[in-house]
């Protein structure tokens, strides 16, 4: 409870970070410069972490420059990729074929189209003509030889959908893999398009399994993900590498796996393929159904990740038989002027067929990277916990302690973050903790510096004169629980005084007594605070502190005795150090100094007390007189010290002897008084024993009997006992 009242603003301030971010992670105020760099941070994660080694399973065959240039400009007549088919099949005997291209339109490059309405308008006048194209049809149906070298294989056509032109379609779409009400109580849409653009009929029929090529852009222009399903019309259809991928299992049935959510909504949390015998196989993936891509590395041929062989190779049948045997093939482009380029995590002109091969490639590795649908809970938990360390601990530490504390949060936050990464492939928010911890650390230093610094630094004005730095320093962590406000308080209050100090400034000159008195009181003021004493004021030749404020403390009159003590050795020090001239100095010795100290423990108003004019931080009451008034006595009964009852009572570390009890000026009661020998740790058995017989002297004393007292003196007198009372 101290705590949170002396920092209670400054954990406030630091919480607002805290509500921020957890503002935007519940969506009530998402920031775009947060889910920015949250991108970032995956980019980074997936770059670190990408295997960098190539796909030995998967070829891309690459519509590239090398083969435009050959073969001719896009698109290419039906006949040219009948041949690439049969040359994969026959020659090359490999698994799979997909498709990251489009057949949307007839082939009309061989003219039959043309040759057939020339047939029918000269059919009366030249029979025979209709009878030779009916012929040499075979030949000139490329899109017939292309859907016959299709007919039977294991191929996987592409074609996309859309919704930029207004529902539009265009095409054959193939069976959905679910249909309509296959996800009942779905709380958040699978990806949904209006329109699409597909393959003729033709082809459709030839090769009827297909898979969407579409990707999903970020708002920042990166494509990071694909769906892995998606909706048409109520409609489930699967992507080009899903389909792939089923086709390479033998076509298990496609289910969606649904995480509970709140009452009787779902959420999609996977996709399931059913592959018989009570097995399947599980593809996390997000609300939308889309999947992250699991780059392997950089794109292109040069990349490393899959293999590229140039289409116009194939065509041509210049591979050896049978290098690509058992190969997956994608057949895509690379050519910048075919558009199919995409900008990725991990590079900006990345070819979109090896989009779909890496996503490929995960899926056969069973590599995945998802966005679990715990990642909400599990940021807002993560800002709680850290917010909550933050706002309690940060006030509490001084500058270079709140940087450790601050860079130690981001550390471990990072590192947890990539270990989950790596690990387990979860992807998880990272950008709003970071940031929070930024904004919390910079806020908190700022308010330390701009608030409780001008605080600490008009308490350190306050009280800097009168109490030890090192007592300042410690106010100032806590500023509120310091003021100049009167109280009433036990204190410790002392008097010392320099004996015959009047009579010394008569015979010295004034350069010298100034000289002396700086020396001495630099002395003395050394000592007071170095027992955490706070100094009242010079009068003359008298200094007066008290202990026990501001800065409270309950060994108050301990610490005053101490004081007390090494004042009186520093003293005879001073005496030694002075009183002999030195060859070298033209300066007379210094008269011997004494002095006399009164130290009195009670109840005593303090506080910022004055004028308008003039004001200072003191003690007053009767408390204080009575220190006054023992510092008096001191001379008269030859000792240095001279303590109060009070103060002995709560220095029991001490040897004490009991000096007297008078009636000191303005007190009706008498007050028994007592100087301190030392502590009781560092006097010997011989100097307690001395103190015991005088006690008892004094008891014998106080009984009037006269006879056993002035035997006891006159027995203490020859032991050497009055060397207690010098």
């Amino acid at each position: 409870m101290d705590v949170l009242t002396s920092h209670w603003r400054r954990m406030l301030v630091t919480l607002v970070p805290v509500v921020f971010a957890l503002l935007h992670a519940t969506g009530w105020l998402p920031l775009g410069v947060v889910q920015q760099l949250d991108h970032l941070i995956y980019d980074a994660r997936l770059r670190a972490s990408m295997p960098g080694t190539l796909d030995s399973r998967i070829v891309v065959v690459d519509i590239d420059e090398q083969s435009l240039a050959e073969i001719g400009h896009w698109p290419w007549g039906r006949d040219t990729l009948a041949r690439l088919t049969d040359t994969l099949f026959v020659q090359q005997k490999v698994a799979l074929v997909g498709f990251d291209v489009l057949f949307a339109d007839a082939d009309t490059s061989s003219g039959l189209q043309t040759l057939q309405k020339l047939a029918q308008e000269t059919s009366q006048s030249q029979p025979g003509f209709a009878a030779q194209l009916r012929a040499l049809q075979p030949q000139l149906d490329f899109d017939g030889q292309f859907a016959q070298a299709l007919t039977g294989r294991e191929v996987v056509l592409g074609y996309y959908f859309t919704s930029d032109r207004d529902g539009r379609t265009r095409g054959v779409l193939p069976v959905p893999v679910m249909g309509q009400g296959a996800v009942p109580g779905l709380a958040s849409q699978v990806t949904a398009w209006d329109g699409y653009g597909a393959n003729i009929a033709q082809l459709a029929h030839a090769a009827p399994q297909a898979g969407f090529f579409n990707s999903v852009t970020d708002t920042d222009g990166v494509v990071r993900s694909t769906p892995l399903i998606a909706q048409f019309q109520g409609q489930y259809y699967e992507s080009l590498a899903l389909a792939m991928f089923r086709r390479l299992l033998g076509q298990p049935r496609v289910a969606p796996g649904l995480a509970p959510g709140a009452g009787a909504a779902h959420s999609l949390s996977s996709i399931q393929l059913h592959t018989g015998d009570n097995q399947r196989v599980s593809i996390p993936v997000d609300d939308r159904a889309t999947s992250l891509v699991p780059f392997r590395g950089p794109g292109g041929p040069q990349g490393g990740s899959f293999a590229y062989v140039s289409a116009a190779d194939v065509v041509a049948g210049r591979l050896p038989a049978k290098q690509l045997a058992g190969k997956i093939v994608l057949v895509g482009t690379s050519a910048p002027g075919l558009l199919d380029a995409r900008t990725t995590p991990v590079g900006q002109i990345y070819p979109g067929v090896e989009v779909h091969a890496n996503v490929l490639s995960g899926l056969l590795d069973g590599t995945r990277l998802v966005r679990p649908d715990y990642a909400l809970g599990f940021e807002v938990l993560v800002l709680l916990l850290v917010g909550l360390l933050l706002a309690l601990v940060l006030p509490l530490l001084p500058a270079a302690g709140a940087v450790l504390l601050s860079l130690g949060t981001l550390v471990g936050l990072v590192g947890l973050n990539f270990w989950l990464f790596a690990s387990w492939g979860l992807v998880l928010p990272l950008a709003s903790s970071l940031l929070m911890v930024l904004a919390a650390f910079v806020l908190n230093m700022s308010y330390g510096y701009l608030v409780e610094s001008r605080a600490k630094r008009r308490l350190a004005g306050l009280f800097g004169t009168y109490v030890p730095p090192e007592l300042v320093d410690e106010m100032v962590r806590r500023p509120g629980r310091y003021n100049m406000q009167a109280r009433n308080q036990e204190l410790t209050v002392m008097f010392s005084d320099m004996r015959g100090f009047t009579e010394m400034s008569e015979h010295m000159e004034p350069t010298q007594l100034q000289a002396l008195l700086n020396r001495v009181f630099s002395r003395l003021t050394q000592t007071i605070r170095a027992h955490r004493g706070t100094i009242d004021k010079y009068m003359g030749d008298c200094v007066m502190a008290f202990w026990g404020a501001p800065v409270e403390t309950t060994e108050h009159a301990h610490l005053a005795v101490t004081a007390a003590l090494e004042m009186a050795a520093a003293i005879q020090t001073l005496n030694a150090a002075t009183a002999v001239p030195t060859p070298s100095s033209s300066e007379p010795a210094v008269p011997a100094i004494s002095m006399g100290i009164g130290l009195h423990t009670g109840v005593m108003c303090v506080g910022d007390m004055g004028s308008d004019i003039r004001r200072s931080y003191t003690v007053v009451g009767d408390a204080v007189n009575l220190g006054s008034r023992l510092e008096g006595l001191s001379a008269i009964y030859g000792v240095t010290i001279v303590a109060s009852e009070a103060t002995r009572a709560q220095a029991p570390a001490f040897v004490w002897q009991e000096l007297d009890t008078v009636r000191v000026k303005g007190k009706d009661t008498a007050v028994t008084i007592f100087t301190p020998l030392g502590l009781a740790a560092d006097t010997t058995a011989a100097q307690q024993n001395a103190v015991a017989l005088w006690a008892s002297f004094l008891q014998t004393y106080r009984a009037q009997d006269w006879t056993a007292a002035e035997q006891q003196l006159v027995t203490m007198q020859a032991s050497g006992v009055n060397y207690f009372l010098c």
